[in-house]
């Protein structure tokens, strides 16, 4: 005999109409999502270097960072730092600079680049070490732009083809249109939070496009399970039932994914903690979204052909 959970986030005779708030839950997903679309464009993403291309230079200094010192010290060496902070630790510093223009001799005017701000550092604070220096040409990185748009684009084809093949069309659709504005909410919480948009933020916004699939599929299973089970029950309170049936398991499995990107977010230093960010923003976002945009898109696409509802 199977025991039972310790712990329930929902009570399992607890029942709670989702769909009352079906216009309610739309209205706000389309504003954000338009929100979300203006702050694409002003102010826009901060890109990183795989995107924007330039030069960044990370040093440790042996104490905490004096920034003026090092701006005086870039500034003597004649380098126009394009951008200078802290990351990390009080003694981690980010250094970002312009990439020479293109030439035959544009790989050996960066590594000379790179040279000259490892000796200014060094003179502004003796001790300081350059943990790892990049550069990404022009070419390079609208190259590499694009080719991460086209694979959030190929993902969202894709993810439609699989939903269209495996459900109805009214869920495909449903399950897309969703995943579109979960997209361009991510966008927006980028264009606020000033994260940098790189390849390590397409991989976060496809690992969120993925685990939100994965969670309208198990909402959706129930629904064409209930389908057959009740034939005459009205859509409406047939979307309530699956939800209320499936969501125990999803926001354990929410709360499981959280938890475990949490201290990635916190400990997890510069490289990590926007990835890890993003992704509990996703997690937040795709998990809500299942609920209260995915099901009432889909009673609204398929109230007519799924089931005909007497509820208003």
């Amino acid at each position: 005999m199977l025991s039972r959970p310790l712990f329930r986030f929902v009570r399992e005779d607890k029942h709670i109409p989702f769909m009352r708030g079906r216009f309610a839950g739309l209205a706000t997903s389309a504003i954000l999502s338009a929100l979300s679309v203006v702050l694409f464009f002003v102010p826009g993403l901060k890109l990183g270097l795989d995107f924007h291309g330039g030069i960044v230079v990370e040093a440790q200094t042996q104490g905490p960072a004096d920034f003026d010192k090092l701006r005086r010290a870039l500034a003597a060496h004649q380098i126009s730092a394009a951008g200078l902070q802290k990351f990390g630790a009080d003694n981690d510093v980010l250094i970002q600079l312009d990439t020479p223009p293109p030439g035959p001799r544009q790989e050996a005017a960066t590594q000379a680049l790179v040279d000259e701000v490892r000796h200014a550092v060094v003179e502004a604070q003796p001790g300081t070490q350059v943990l790892r220096a990049d550069a990404v040409g022009a070419s390079v990185s609208s190259e590499l732009f694009r080719n991460g748009l086209l694979a959030l684009g190929l993902s969202l084809v894709m993810i439609l083809i699989y939903i269209w093949v495996r459900f109805e069309w009214e869920f495909a659709v449903s399950a897309v249109i969703t995943l579109v504005l979960d997209l361009t909410k991510t966008v927006g919480f980028l264009a606020v939070t000033r994260f940098q948009f790189d390849l390590v933020m397409v991989a976060a916004i496809l690992t969120i496009l993925g685990y939100s699939t994965n969670d309208k599929v198990v909402v959706y299973d129930r629904v064409r399970e209930n389908l057959r089970k009740y034939r005459t029950m009205p859509l409406r309170e047939l979307l309530d039932l699956s939800i209320n049936e499936t969501l125990n398991r999803t926001l354990g499995t929410s709360m499981t994914v959280f938890l475990a990107a949490l201290p990635l977010a916190i400990f997890g230093g510069h490289s990590l903690s926007g990835f890890a960010t993003v992704m509990l923003f996703g997690i937040v976002v795709g998990t809500s979204s299942s609920i209260f945009i995915a099901a009432p898109l889909l009673l609204l696409m398929g109230e007519k052909r799924l089931r005909r509802s007497k509820a208003p």
